[in-house]
């Protein structure tokens, strides 16, 4: 596939994608507008060993405000072909970081969860669901549906939150026995120290692949939460959204504890 090709693929999942969330978007060049201010934007990803399948999108919160961060996030996606591969990145995105800028948005607890985590006095935390895929992915799914990974990766997180205003974190862990990989990513860059606390965590190990991928939002700036709750309501009226059923979640255990499972293999 060409640039050409690859961004109109990519386009098509985010379109699709976020009319899950009830949010109408359309392609304006190289940009996808939602509603309001708020906007998609797609840049080239080429990823170290030259394979297909990796995209990084940014959720634009203020449209043509240079003052209002970006939430910039790559994934990957698996499938036979490149196409496959991309419409996979995309949804994974969309289930997980996506949803948790909707619930950033929205506010109301559809998407994520809200909490003023005592281990980061002064930080506001929005966590949306995590996504479980690979074989016998139920333990993994119970185990993170159990356990919350904000306070107990407070201590190496907060020297990483340098943005008052919003800060990204990525938390990608699992694998199988001896063949593990736990990666912390604040604002897109590799957090050494967080990643090896996520390792050194009881989440359980089998003998088959299996991963699970999560992100938060944590701001300082309560500006920011305010530029959020009016980032898609303009001074002119916008078109109605799409309006689609949720995505299917599961609460367990209360505040950032919330799960869901995209898929599930070999079980």
């Amino acid at each position: 596939m060409g640039p050409e090709q690859r961004l109109a693929a990519i386009q098509r999942g985010v379109i699709r994608e976020m009319a899950r969330y009830g949010r109408e978007f359309t392609v304006d060049g190289d940009l996808l507008r939602g509603p309001g201010t708020t906007a998609v934007a797609v840049r080239e990803h080429p990823s170290e060993d030259g394979s297909a399948g990796h995209v990084d999108l940014g959720f634009v919160l203020e449209l043509g405000s240079g003052d209002t961060p970006v939430v910039w996030d790559c994934a990957a996606g698996l499938g036979t072909t490149e196409e496959e591969k991309l419409d996979s990145a995309v949804r994974m995105w969309a289930a997980t970081t996506a949803s948790t800028v909707v619930e950033l948005l929205d506010h109301r607890g559809r998407y994520g969860d809200h909490r003023q985590p005592a281990e980061l006095p002064g930080w506001h935390a929005v966590q949306g669901p995590a996504t479980v895929f690979g074989f016998g992915s139920a333990d993994l799914s119970g185990w993170l549906g159990e356990h919350e990974l904000l306070p107990a990766l407070a201590a190496t997180l907060a020297p990483e939150l340098t943005d008052p205003r919003l800060n990204g974190v990525k938390l990608f862990l699992g694998g199988r026995a001896g063949d593990e990989v736990a990666e912390v990513r604040v604002n897109g860059v590799v957090a050494q120290p967080a990643s090896q606390a996520l390792g050194a965590l009881d989440w359980p190990r089998g003998e088959r692949f299996c991963w699970a991928r999560l992100f938060i939002l944590l701001t300082a700036d309560q500006g920011v939460l305010e530029t959020a709750r009016s980032a898609e309501h303009p001074p002119q009226p916008a078109r109605p959204a799409l309006v689609v059923a949720d995505p299917a979640m599961v609460r367990r255990g209360g505040s950032l504890r919330r799960w869901w499972q995209a898929r599930r293999a070999g079980q």
